[in-house]
C-alpha cells in the first residue's frame, strides 16, 4: 500500500475489494464469462490479503480470503434438516418412464409438463444462507441428519458467499468433481503411491470429508444448484424458473436442463444426452424429471421417502466383458512400479480398449484379478478403462493366484513400500528405467522443449552410454548422434540446434525439466519468478517458500529436500558449464498491466498447424503479452488462431461466433505488441 491507511479508509477499500473479487469470481466460475485476467484478480486479492493482515477486524465471512481453507476440525457436528432431502425413485427403461407419466396424468387429469435436468454424479448439499450470507452448509446423509461441511464448501469456488440479493434461503444441489480434476488428481495420488479413487463420485465425496478444509480448497470442486427447500421471497411457480432465479441470484446452475411438453419430448432429451455424455466436463449416471408446474407438485405430494412428481432415469452402465491376457509393470520417474492389464481390445464408450491400469498390487489383490480372467471394464469418468470386478463364473479351473514382483522389473532391486504407500517403489537412485523416465521428462513439451528425442532415441543414448543423466545432453557431438539407428546428418544437425536452442530457455522449464518431486509447471513458473534465479532457488529455505501465495508445505519440504543432495548441485555445475540459462527470463506478474497488446485480457486458442512459430513459441510470446492460451473452445474464448487444416476447434468456433485470426494476423499482433518496460 502506497501510505499506510486509516481503519476507515482501510474499511471501504477492503469491502470495495470483496465486492469487486466476488463479483469477478462469479463471472469465471458461475456466468462462465470471465471480463478480467487472472494477474489483475490476483492483484485485487493480494491487495484485499494486505489489508487483512494489518486490520484482522476488518475480515468478513464472504471474503474470497476465506475460500483457501485451513481449519483442522476434530469431527463433523450433525445437521438436521428442517426440511427432509428426499431421494427420487428410480426408473431404467422407456416403458418405467411411460408408466410414471400415466401416473402423474391420472392424478392430475391432464397431461403435464416436466423439466428435464442432468443428474449429475456428485454428493448431495444443503445451502443456508442468512439475510444473503452463507451461513451453514451440510450433506444429504439420511435425508433428515447430515453432516456439517460448511467450511469444506467455503473453498468451493462457484458456492457464493454472499448472495446478490439479501434473502434468507436453503437450496440444494450436487458438489461434484470435473473429469479433468479427477484425472488430475489420481495421476498425483498414483505417482505419490497413494491409493486412487474410483469414479469422480468417490472423489468428491472424500474431498467434501476432509477434516482440513486446505486439503478440499486444492481439489478443484464444483456445484449445480437445482432445488430450493425454502423459497422464501423467491417469485417462481415453476421448476425452469426456479433454476432461472437461482441463477440470476448467483448460484451455479447447470444450463443442459430442458423443458419438454409431453413424454415423449422427454425421451428424446434422455436419448440425446446418453449419447453426449462422453464429451460433457462432468460425469453423470441419468435424467432427473420434473413435473414443471410447483403448484401440479404439491397437488402430486409424497410418498414416505420420495416425491410422486419426480423420477430419475438410471442410465445402463457401460460395462463389457473382456480377458486379461497379460500384467505389465512399469517403473515411473519416482521408482513407482506401476501395473497395467493386457487385455483382448474391446469397445466401450465409444473408444477400442487393450490396456487398462491396474493401480498398484492391492488393488489387484483387492479384485483378486489373475491372467485369464474374464472381467467387466468400464472408463471411469467416461475417461479412464479400468476393471470393474472379475466375472468369477468364467474363470478357468486351473487359474492361479497372482504373484505380486518382489523385485524391479527393470533393474532387480528389491521393491518396497515407502511411509506406508499402497504403491510398491524401486529406490535404486541408478534404475535404468528411472534414468530414461528422467530423460524423457526433461526434454518434453512443458519442460525444456527439445525436439527430435523421443523415447526410442533417448533409449538408444542411455543404453549406448552416451548420457546417463540430463547434463550430458549438453556434450553430445554429430558423431554421437550418428551411431543411433534412423538418425542421419540432418536429424543430427537438428537435434543439436534443439539442443542448443534449449539452453536459453527461461529457468522455470529448467525447475520443472529437474523433476523435482510434487512441482509441475506451475509451481516451478512461481518459484522462477519470485526467487529469480535458479541459484536462489537451491539456497532457500522451508519458510521462504511456503510464504508464496499456491505453494504449500508438501512442495516447500520437497523443494528443500532436492537441493540438499550434493549430487543435485554437482548437475547444476555440470548445466551452468554448458551454457544452460538458470535466470528467469517470463514477464512478471507485476509488469503485466503495463503490456500494450491485442491479446492482453484475451483467452486465446491454437488449432491447425502453424508455419511461421512453433506452438509453444505462440503460446509463450501471446502470454508475455498478458494473453491467456487454453486448449479448448468455449464461450469464454475471445480469438481463434486458425493455422493449416484446422479442425474441429475451428467449426465451433465459427458456431460460436468466436472471432477467428489466421496466423499473418497473429503474426501482426505480435509485431504490433509492447513488452513492458523495465
Amino acid at each position: 500500500m502506497e501510505h499506510e491507511m486509516t481503519i476507515d479508509e482501510a474499511a471501504k477499500k477492503a469491502e470495495e475489494l470483496r465486492t469487486q473479487l466476488n463479483r469477478w469470481s462469479r463471472e469465471y466460475y458461475v456466468e462462465d464469462k470471465p471480463t478480467v485476467e487472472d494477474y489483475v484478480y490476483d492483484k485485487a486479492y493480494a491487495q484485499l490479503v494486505a489489508i487483512e493482515e494489518q486490520y484482522p477486524d476488518l475480515i468478513t465471512s464472504d471474503s474470497p480470503t476465506q475460500r483457501v481453507g485451513g481449519k483442522v476440525l476434530a469431527g463433523f457436528e450433525k445437521v438436521t434438516h428442517d426440511i427432509p432431502l428426499y431421494s427420487l425413485n428410480d426408473v431404467f427403461s422407456k416403458e418405467e418412464l411411460m408408466a410414471f407419466d400415466q401416473r402423474v396424468q391420472k392424478a392430475v387429469g391432464h397431461p403435464v409438463a416436466y423439466c428435464c435436468e442432468l443428474k449429475i454424479d456428485g454428493l448431495s448439499v444443503s445451502l443456508r444462507y442468512e439475510d444473503g450470507q452463507f451461513v451453514r452448509g451440510a450433506t444429504r446423509g439420511d435425508g433428515t441428519v447430515g453432516e456439517n461441511i460448511t467450511e469444506n464448501l467455503k473453498t468451493v469456488r462457484s458456492v457464493p458467499l454472499k448472495l446478490k440479493e439479501p434473502m434468507t434461503i436453503e437450496v440444494r444441489g450436487e458438489c461434484f468433481m470435473p473429469k479433468r480434476s479427477f484425472v488430475q488428481l489420481n495421476e498425483e495420488r498414483e505417482a505419490d503411491g497413494k491409493d486412487i479413487f474410483a469414479n469422480p463420485r468417490n472423489a468428491a465425496a472424500g474431498s467434501l470429508r476432509q477434516l482440513d478444509s486446505k486439503i478440499t480448497a486444492k481439489r478443484n470442486l464444483d456445484t449445480f444448484l437445482y432445488t430450493v427447500a425454502d423459497f422464501g421471497p423467491m417469485q417462481a411457480k415453476t421448476q425452469y424458473d426456479a433454476l432461472e432465479e437461482l441463477e440470476k441470484i448467483g448460484f451455479h446452475t447447470n444450463r443442459e436442463k430442458r423443458l419438454c411438453q409431453s413424454i415423449d419430448e422427454v425421451w428424446s432429451y434422455i436419448e440425446e444426452y446418453h449419447e453426449k455424455r462422453v464429451d460433457l466436463p462432468y460425469e453423470i449416471d441419468g435424467i432427473v424429471i420434473k413435473v414443471n408446474e410447483f403448484s401440479l407438485q404439491e397437488q402430486l405430494g409424497f410418498t414416505v421417502k420420495a416425491p410422486r412428481w419426480a423420477t430419475a432415469y438410471k442410465f445402463p452402465p457401460e460395462e463389457v466383458e473382456t480377458v486379461i491376457e497379460d500384467i505389465e509393470w512399469t517403473v515411473g520417474r519416482t521408482g513407482v512400479v506401476t501395473p497395467t492389464a493386457v487385455m483382448t481390445p474391446v469397445r466401450v464408450a465409444g473408444t477400442t480398449v487393450s490396456r487398462a491400469s491396474l493401480h498398484n498390487g492391492d488393488y489387484i489383490q483387492m479384485k483378486d484379478i489373475r491372467i485369464n480372467d474374464t472381467v467387466q471394464i468400464y472408463k471411469a469418468g467416461d475417461i479412464i478403462p479400468e476393471v470393474a470386478q472379475v466375472v468369477f463364473d468364467k474363470r478357468p479351473k486351473d487359474s492361479q493366484e497372482y504373484e505380486l514382483p518382489t523385485h524391479c522389473p527393470v533393474c532387480g532391486s528389491e521393491l518396497v513400500h515407502l511411509d506406508e504407500e499402497v504403491a510398491l517403489r524401486c529406490i535404486n537412485p541408478k534404475c535404468p528405467a528411472q534414468m530414461k523416465e528422467g530423460l524423457n521428462h526433461f526434454v518434453s513439451r512443458n519442460a525444456m522443449n527439445i525436439d527430435g528425442l523421443g523415447p526410442r532415441v533417448l533409449e538408444q543414448m542411455y543404453d549406448k552410454k552416451l548420457v546417463s543423466d540430463v547434463a550430458d545432453l549438453y556434450k553430445l557431438k554429430e558423431e554421437d548422434l550418428l551411431t543411433l539407428d534412423k538418425i542421419k546428418e540432418k536429424s543430427a544437425n537438428n537435434i543439436l540446434t534443439a539442443i542448443d536452442n534449449s539452453k536459453d530457455n527461461s529457468v522455470e522449464r529448467l525447475i520443472f525439466g529437474l523433476g523435482i518431486r510434487h512441482v509441475g509447471a506451475k509451481a516451478a513458473k512461481i518459484l522462477a519468478e519470485h526467487f529469480g534465479d535458479l541459484e536462489a532457488l537451491s539456497k532457500s529455505d522451508f519458510e521462504s517458500i511456503i510464504a508464496l501465495d499456491t505453494i504449500g508445505d508438501i512442495i516447500a519440504d520437497s523443494v528443500v529436500t532436492y537441493f540438499s543432495n550434493e549430487e543435485v548441485h554437482e548437475l547444476m555445475n555440470e548445466l551452468k558449464q554448458a551454457g544452460v540459462n538458470f535466470e528467469y527470463k517470463g514477464i512478471r506478474t507485476s509488469q503485466l498491466e503495463k503490456v500494450e497488446s491485442p491479446f492482453k485480457d484475451k483467452t486465446i486458442v491454437l488449432t491447425g498447424k502453424l508455419t511461421r512459430f512453433t506452438r509453444e513459441e505462440a503460446k509463450e510470446t501471446i502470454e508475455n503479452f498478458g494473453g491467456k492460451v487454453t486448449g479448448s473452445v468455449s464461450k469464454k474464448t475471445d480469438i481463434v488462431v486458425a493455422g493449416e487444416d484446422a479442425g474441429s476447434k475451428l467449426t465451433k468456433a465459427q458456431e460460436l461466433g468466436i472471432e477467428v485470426w489466421t496466423e499473418e494476423k497473429m503474426a501482426e499482433a505480435l509485431a504490433e505488441s509492447h513488452p513492458a518496460e523495465e
